[in-house]
Formats: C-alpha cells, sequence, structure tokens
C-alpha cells in the first residue's frame, strides 16, 4: 500500500527582517498571496493524480492513493519533520527556478526525516528500479541507504555496486558489500572506476548512465550545504545535476 501527502512551501523565515536588508520580493508575506498559490498548487497537483487515475486517500481503495495538507502555509523545515511518518519522500531536482525544490527543501528531507529521500529529474524515466547502481564510498550513511533499498534491490533485475579513485573513506570494499547482498539473494556485480578529473559527482553520473542506471542508491554527506559548495562535494553535484532518480539517506 502507497499513499501520499503534498503541500506547498515557503523558504525558512526568520523572525525579523532588518529594513536595510535588500530581500528581494516580499509578496509570499502576504497572507492573502500565499493563499492563492497554495491553491492553485492544489488544483495542479490533484489534477495531475486524478488524470493518471490515482484516488484520494479518503474514496480510494487500499492501494496508491493521494492527500492534500490543508492548513498553514508550511516552511522548508517542515519537510524533515513531517516526513517522519511516512516511509519515503519524493522530491525533484534541487533548482533556482520559481516553484521548483530549493536545496533547503531537500536537506532538511535528508537530514531531519530519518527516512529515505527519493530525487527524481525533470524527465520521468520509462523504467524505475530496474538497473539499480550502488556509490559506495565505505561510509556509514551509504549501507543505511542500501538497507532502506532494499525492497528495491529485490526487484531489481541488475545491481552494480561501483566505487573511484580517490573518492570515499576508509571501510569494507565494493566485494565485500558484493557478498553480503549475495548473501541476501541478489545478484551484483562490482565496478572499480577511475576518476580521472578528481570529481566524485561527476564520474559517479556518468557511471550511472553508461551502465543504464534508473536507480541510484547513494549515502548523503554529512557536510552542510555551505561547506558542499565550498569543496564541490559530489552530493550537492548530483543532487543539482542528476539525470536518473536517486535514492537517499542520511
Amino acid at each position: 500500500m502507497a499513499t501520499g501527502k503534498a503541500w506547498r512551501l515557503t523558504p525558512n523565515l526568520p523572525p525579523y527582517i532588518a529594513s536595510d536588508i535588500a530581500v528581494g520580493d516580499l509578496s509570499f508575506l502576504n497572507p492573502e498571496v500565499q493563499r492563492q498559490r497554495a491553491e492553485a498548487s492544489r488544483r495542479l497537483f490533484e489534477i495531475f493524480m486524478t488524470t493518471h487515475d490515482v484516488p484520494r486517500t479518503d474514496t480510494g481503495p487500499s492501494g496508491l492513493c493521494f492527500g492534500w495538507r490543508s492548513g498553514d502555509l508550511a516552511e522548508d523545515d517542515f519537510v524533515g519533520h513531517y516526513a517522519r511518518a511516512f516511509d519515503i519522500t519524493v522530491l525533484g531536482r534541487s533548482s533556482d527556478q520559481t516553484n521548483h525544490p530549493r536545496p533547503p527543501t531537500i536537506e532538511a528531507a535528508l537530514f531531519e526525516s530519518g527516512r529515505p529521500m527519493l530525487l527524481v529529474p525533470p524527465t520521468p524515466p520509462a523504467t524505475l528500479g530496474t538497473t539499480v547502481v550502488i556509490a559506495w564510498n565505505r561510509s556509514t550513511e551509504t549501507p543505511r541507504t542500501v538497507a532502506l533499498a532494499m525492497p528495491l534491490l529485490a526487484q531489481a533485475q541488475r545491481i552494480v555496486v561501483v566505487d573511484f579513485d580517490d573518492w570515499g573513506v576508509s571501510g569494507p570494499s565494493p566485494q565485500d558489500l558484493s557478498r553480503t547482498l549475495t548473501r541476501n539473494g541478489l545478484s551484483v556485480e562490482t565496478r572499480s572506476l577511475p576518476n580521472p578529473h578528481g570529481h566524485a559527482g561527476e564520474a559517479i553520473l556518468a557511471a550511472a548512465v553508461s551502465l543504464g542506471c534508473d536507480l541510484l542508491v547513494k549515502g548523503a554527506h554529512t557536510q552542510s550545504w555551505l561547506r558542499q559548495f565550498i569543496f564541490g562535494e559530489a552530493t550537492s553535484h548530483i543532487l543539482s545535476n542528476t539525470t536518473v532518480p536517486v535514492l537517499m539517506a542520511h
């Protein structure tokens, strides 16, 4: 059974804004503007779901269904709190475009929910989870994500564990993970690949595409978004550039 809730989000707001700071358009602070935008989002979402024959939670039978969470406009941090009650959170790839997911929204889902997140690219794939690539850097976040992905791995036709030169921390090898997954009844390949430009995020996405991946499994790094921006961490690159669905957890 799969149920889901959707809602419209607004950026996290400080308790006050200094009058001499330029902060751009503040129209979203107007309650009437908030109401209108939330209503427009609700209509768009409900039209999409009904067009695809997905019933509402209060009228449909057991199985896939949807709902819209009414009430006050929620801020980004709300995602991390509310998502704790659900199996997974699905968000679009981050973008600076209007009405697209923002990095703080994704950060909240990853680091505050305790649940996995499925990040989807702008163009949906024809399949999901047929060929799964696990980006293995041996960190504690990655095996936790693999454990949460086990129901999907059990349905996959092909699973490839990849690691890259000069990436990750000390820990079990891809072969170690492969043996464990094999003992769980899964058929697994391993690949150790070069990272010629030293950019793991780019190397991971290139490998995913070349392997025909339709689901990438990767642990979410512990660094803050600011540090990711400064140091060019692989997670931030994938969140902003992936063309395949990505299952992540922290």
